[in-house]
C-alpha cells in the first residue's frame, strides 16, 4: 500500500500524487517528442500520449517502496 501524503492537514492519496508526477513527466516527454518530430512517424498522437502516461505511471509504481502486507 502506498502511503498518503499530508499537506497542511489535508491527506492526498499516494496514487493521486504518483499520477500527478506521471502527468508532469508525460508532458515533458511529449514536448521532447514534438520537438524532435517523432509524432510524424506515428499514427495517432493521443494514443502515444496515453501509452507514455501508462508507462511512466507503471514505472513509478514499481520503483517506489510501499508498505503493507503484500511486500
Amino acid at each position: 500500500m502506498i502511503l498518503d501524503l499530508d499537506i497542511g492537514g489535508i491527506f492526498l492519496p499516494g496514487l493521486l500524487v504518483l499520477a500527478l508526477v506521471a502527468l508532469v513527466g508525460t508532458v515533458a516527454v511529449v514536448r521532447l517528442f514534438a520537438a524532435a518530430g517523432l509524432f510524424r512517424l506515428t499514427a495517432g498522437r493521443p494514443l502515444i500520449e496515453l501509452a507514455t502516461f501508462a508507462l511512466l505511471y507503471g514505472l513509478l509504481l514499481q520503483t517506489l517502496p510501499s508498505s503493507g502486507t503484500f511486500q
